[in-house]
C-alpha cells in the first residue's frame, strides 16, 4: 500500500518531529542540573580544650557568608588515658549542635550517645550543656554548629536524639547510606529541622557510583573519612580528612551530584543545607543579631536564667 502523502508533507512532518525531539533535549538541558566540586580543604588536627589525647579538626574555614548554614563543623578525636574529669557545664544560644558520634560512647543518660547516633540541640533563646568525661575514653565526634533562621533564633531549646539503628538506611550497588536528617535516595529522616539539613554517613565500595539528589540551592559539602572519592563529571578527587565544597546554583530545583569510589572504597559525611541568608554576630559559645544581643545572652547566663538542658523533654 502506498502512502498518498506528498514528499514536501513528508519532509515537513520529518522537521516537526526533529524540533519536538531537540525540545525535548534542550529542556532536559535546562533542568539537569549537575554539581562539581570547586573548594578542597585539608583541615589541621590542633590541641583541643580537653587536654592530652585530644585532637581537634575545624572543618570549616572561611566566612559564614560562604558556609552559611554552616558556622562550625569540629572533629574531635579523643584518646584519654586517665580517669581526671574534663569538660563541664557550658551555655549555648542562637544556634543548633549536630552532633555525629562516629567512635565510641559519651554523655550521661538519658541523653547517652552511642557510637552511630545522632544529637540534635536547639540551642535556641539558651540552654546549658554538660559535657563531662570522667573516666577513660576512646571517641571521635563530629560537631556542627547550624546556624537557625533569624525568626527562629530564639527558639524553645530542644533536644532530638536518633540512634544508628532508627535511622533510615538502605545498601545497593556497593552503596551504603544512613540518613540522619532531611531526604535523600528515596529516604526521609524523622528528625525536624528549623533549618532544612541533608546528612547522610556514605559508604562506598571500590569502583562503586551513584549520582545522589540535592537540591541545587543547598550549600553543600563532602567530609571524607577513609578512601577516596571523584566527584562530578571531571572527577575531582577527594582523599581522606579532606572537605570539599559544591557550587551552589541559585536554583530551586534538584542537582545531581555524581560520586565514584576509589580503588579502596571511600566512606564520607555529606552536608547539605539551605542558606538562611541572614548576618550573624558570633562570640563565644551565642550566636546572636547583634552584639547588643550577645551581652544580653550573657547576662542571663551569669544570672542563671538560663535552662540546663536535662530539664528539656528529649524526642
Amino acid at each position: 500500500m502506498r502512502c498518498a502523502c506528498k514528499p514536501g508533507a513528508l519532509i515537513a512532518v520529518g522537521n516537526l518531529i526533529l524540533r519536538i525531539i531537540s525540545l525535548k533535549s534542550i529542556k532536559h538541558n535546562i533542568m539537569s542540573i549537575t554539581r562539581k566540586l570547586v573548594k578542597i580543604y585539608t583541615p589541621p588536627g590542633q590541641p583541643g580544650f580537653l587536654g592530652a589525647g585530644h585532637i581537634a579538626r575545624p572543618v570549616i574555614n572561611g566566612s559564614f557568608s560562604d558556609s552559611d548554614p554552616f558556622i562550625i563543623l569540629m572533629d574531635d578525636m579523643l584518646d584519654k588515658k586517665d580517669n581526671e574529669p574534663v569538660g563541664g557545664p557550658h551555655p549555648h544560644a542562637g544556634f543548633e549542635t549536630v552532633s555525629l558520634l562516629l567512635e565510641g560512647e559519651m554523655g550521661d543518660e538519658p541523653h547517652k550517645m552511642k557510637s552511630g547516633d545522632l544529637q540534635i540541640m536547639t540551642a535556641g533563646s539558651g540552654i546549658v550543656h554538660t559535657e563531662t568525661i570522667e573516666k577513660k575514653a576512646k571517641m571521635r565526634l563530629l560537631q556542627l554548629w547550624l546556624d537557625l533562621p533569624k525568626k527562629d533564633r530564639a527558639a524553645a531549646p530542644r533536644l532530638q536524639h536518633l540512634s544508628f539503628e532508627d535511622a533510615p538506611a538502605l545498601s545497593e550497588n556497593g552503596v551504603a547510606i544512613k540518613l540522619y536528617s532531611g531526604s535523600l535516595a528515596g529516604l526521609t529522616s524523622p528528625v525536624q529541622n528549623y533549618t532544612p539539613l541533608i546528612l547522610a554517613d556514605i559508604t562506598m565500595e571500590a569502583g562503586a557510583d551513584t549520582v545522589l539528589q540535592i537540591p541545587a540551592n543547598y550549600n553543600t559539602f563532602l567530609y571524607i573519612l577513609s578512601g577516596d572519592v571523584k566527584v562530578g563529571e571531571d572527577r575531582k578527587t577527594l582523599n581522606a580528612n579532606q572537605a570539599g565544597w559544591l557550587d551552589l546554583p541559585d536554583e530551586t530545583t534538584l542537582s545531581d551530584l555524581q560520586v565514584n569510589a576509589g580503588e579502596d572504597g571511600t566512606r564520607f559525611i555529606l552536608y547539605a543545607g539551605k542558606p538562611t541568608g541572614d548576618n550573624i554576630v558570633s562570640h563565644g559559645p551565642f550566636i546572636a543579631d547583634s552584639s547588643e544581643d550577645i551581652q544580653r545572652l550573657y547576662r542571663e547566663y551569669r544570672q542563671g536564667n538560663m535552662k540546663h538542658i536535662s530539664t528539656v523533654a528529649g524526642e
